[in-house]
């Protein structure tokens, strides 16, 4: 209305605003907690995921976040020892030698507690929230139906395809025996490599709902990662480049779940993994092309790399617009095996990955001849769905170490030999 506010009114208008936000903030935390399943993923991946939050306003989005990370509400003692009794027909206490009845982590779908096994092995126990599996089968009917709402604008986009790959990965997670078998396969993949600790699984304190394993101890991502040295944060981030880039370019494995929750630190420098829920294997062709990708970068081959920036990742030449914005984004993503010399992750790096995406899409949008319109779309093969998920996600954790690593000579060795799908297939059921 044109009335000039004096330094004191401006200085209250402000507490207002921030104390507003901060309720705001904490109601949304609690709910996203309280509801479990897919909205607290979106909420953990916002969490973790430099860039993803407002511009202006990451730091508080991603402290009040990041707790749904490090610990999530977790139900009532009593809805685990439901679940184990229906499950085994006994209680927990009846079934290990000793049960803590509050869990000491809490994620999307399960609470984790303490156990020991009756011949004394120390035990992670995850036990399934009741009735989860219908709260994300609603919530996967609600994201289709809002899919089917908007089909004549998103189709263009592949937004069925995805939504439906999308769905089978996260129904997968709901199965525990599924993920035993991961754990399992993860172990063998690794058996060579002292650094990286898979946790056994074992198998007959275990069903589709109840996955009891090897408890590590160690520490979290955030206690490691302010309280560790230079060199101790550079060794934990290559083990955490090897554990997601070998598995995917050596085995054809995808691990699609880099969030910081997921990693114990060792005292002694090695590195454990958990939760192994959210787990694709690709076809050998498609691990073949990526690879062809990754060696086009590797030796500054663009004629080969533009090709494939058509034939496989689906990019349209004729839009130059769109063409140079992804192209360019691809090439940044690459930028730590393209580069021959130490690169350094950063929070800002891995934060510049994602927002130069979004900056170049509203460009797009702006300044389209004859006024707005969305973006030429990027026909990317389904099975690579969630794979920014792992770029964004390892940019946003090495970031987060301030890793400094020769990652071009770590990796070569896996772009350039023989993918061993044999031995992904013989460890499976």
């Amino acid at each position: 209305m044109g009335i000039q506010r004096t330094e004191e009114q401006e200085r209250q208008a402000r507490e207002r605003n921030y104390e507003n936000a901060k309720k705001a903030g904490t109601a949304l935390l609690k709910t996203l907690g309280e509801m479990k399943g897919l909205p607290m993923k979106l909420g953990q991946m916002f969490g973790y995921i430099d860039g993803l939050a407002p511009p202006g306003y990451e730091d508080k989005v991603k402290r009040m976040l990041q707790q749904l990370c490090d610990k999530a509400p977790p139900l009532s003692p009593e809805a685990a020892e439901q679940v184990i009794t229906e499950d085994f027909g006994m209680s927990p206490s009846q079934l290990f030698a000793s049960w803590q009845r509050d869990p000491f982590a809490a994620a999307s779908i399960g609470q984790v507690h303490r156990a020991t096994s009756r011949v004394g092995e120390q035990l992670a126990v995850k036990v399934q929230y009741p009735g989860i599996d219908k709260a994300v089968d609603s919530d996967l009917k609600s994201l289709s139906i809002l899919e089917s709402v908007i089909a004549p604008l998103s189709r263009q986009y592949q937004s069925k395809e995805t939504l439906e790959e999308i769905s089978k990965v996260f129904r997968a997670e709901l199965d525990y025996g599924l993920e035993a078998e991961n754990t399992d396969m993860f172990r063998r993949l690794f058996a060579d490599r002292p650094d990286i600790v898979i946790p056994r699984v074992y198998h007959s304190l275990s069903t589709k709902r109840v996955l009891s394993m090897q408890l590590l101890e160690g520490i979290g991502f955030e206690e490691f990662r302010t309280t560790a040295s230079q060199e101790q944060r550079n060794q934990a981030g290559i083990t955490i480049w090897t554990f997601m880039l070998r598995s995917l370019l050596m085995h054809g494995v995808l691990y699609a779940d880099p969030h910081p929750g997921n990693y114990r630190f060792l005292a002694d420098g090695r590195v454990g993994f958990l939760d192994f829920g959210c787990v694709k294997i690709l076809p050998p062709k498609m691990v073949e092309n990526l690879k062809a990708y990754m060696i086009a970068v590797m030796d500054a081959d663009w004629p080969e790399f533009d090709r494939l920036c058509v034939e496989f990742m689906g990019i349209d030449p004729t839009d130059k617009e769109s063409w140079d914005l992804y192209r360019s984004y691809t090439l940044a993503l690459f930028l730590p095996i393209a580069t021959t010399t130490e690169y350094e992750c950063t929070p800002e790096g891995a934060k510049e990955a994602v927002q130069f995406l979004v900056r170049g899409h509203r460009k797009l949008i702006k300044e389209a001849k004859g006024g707005p319109k969305l973006p030429t779309p990027v026909q990317v093969p389904f099975d690579l769905t969630f794979l920014n998920r792992l770029q964004w996600g390892l940019a946003s954790i090495l970031g987060g170490l301030g890793t400094k690593a020769k990652f071009r000579e770590i990796t070569a060795p896996w772009i350039r030999g023989k993918t061993i799908n044999e031995r992904v297939r013989a460890s499976l059921p």
